[in-house]
């Protein structure tokens, strides 16, 4: 489907397609109505593909997802590659880096991974069998978010290690150079040899940042005390909207805007 549609929905998840407490009541209404235009919608998420493979079964999506913030894409329409295109740094290689660049700062950088299970569900929310499916991460490294006056510091440290940080709500993601958001929509477009696709982005936080800047329609979903100041100072040199409402009820109500004027073209 996706080398065929004129218009694919690329959107994020956490804060997005969903508030965190992880309901997706508001959207599915909304996801019904895209795949009855067939449009394909494309989970972009920092989620592990575990995670996201639940997620996908009670959507009941069928397109390509792109995980751990851009570092896989992973689909079972992708059959040329065998079900997925890696486009970032193992696990176990960005665990040695963020060791390395945490000596150098002087600043212990706090894995997700390495949490308690209260810890991580204080954090996330998560709980039980969530926890494990959170850490079967393989291409990205999630760590606490540090203070924000290290962050210089940090940043000219990932240039040597050609790494890069992206910042969400509740935590950082480390990731190599050649994986991220926006890169991984460009792959899945070079993939399905659907270089004139229109993409319609939806993000909440920083880490979306890649997502939205390569999207056609920019759309940022607000939280319940309104959008993400970071995210909207890096895109004051774009077109974008802003959702009417936080999360799900937000992005139903985006898309469903979208759908009318989908259907008043055809």
């Amino acid at each position: 489907m996706i080398e065929n549609s004129s218009f694919w929905v690329v959107t994020d998840v956490d804060g997005t397609l969903m508030d965190h407490s992880y309901d997706l009541t508001p959207a599915k209404e909304a996801i019904k109505s895209l795949q009855e235009l067939s449009v394909p919608i494309i989970l972009c998420t920092s989620k592990t593909a575990a995670e996201v493979k639940v997620i996908r079964k009670e959507l009941d999506l069928i397109d390509p997802y792109i995980v751990e913030n851009g570092g896989a894409i992973y689909g079972e329409s992708l059959t040329k590659v065998n079900g997925k295109i890696i486009l970032g740094e193992k696990y176990e290689i960005l665990n040695n880096i963020l060791c390395s660049i945490s000596s150098e700062i002087n600043y212990n950088l706090q894995p997700l991974n390495n949490l308690t299970d209260k810890q991580a569900t204080e954090l996330t929310g998560l709980k039980g069998n969530s926890l494990t499916l959170m850490r079967d991460r393989h291409w990205s490294m999630p760590f606490l978010n540090p203070p924000e006056l290290i962050e210089k510091d940090l940043n000219n440290c990932c240039q040597k290690y050609n790494v890069e940080i992206f910042r969400g709500n509740r935590m950082s993601h480390m990731l190599s150079i050649n994986s991220n958001k926006g890169k991984a929509i460009k792959e899945l477009k070079k993939y399905a040899k659907n270089p004139n696709v229109k993409i319609i982005g939806l993000g909440d936080s920083p880490n979306d940042l890649p997502l939205l800047i390569n999207s056609d329609i920019k759309i940022v979903i607000p939280g319940t005390k309104g959008p993400n100041i970071k995210l909207i100072d890096k895109l004051k040199s774009y077109d974008f909207t802003i959702a009417n409402e936080p999360n799900g009820y937000g992005w139903k109500s985006e898309i469903n805007k979208l759908i009318i004027r989908l259907l008043n073209k055809k």
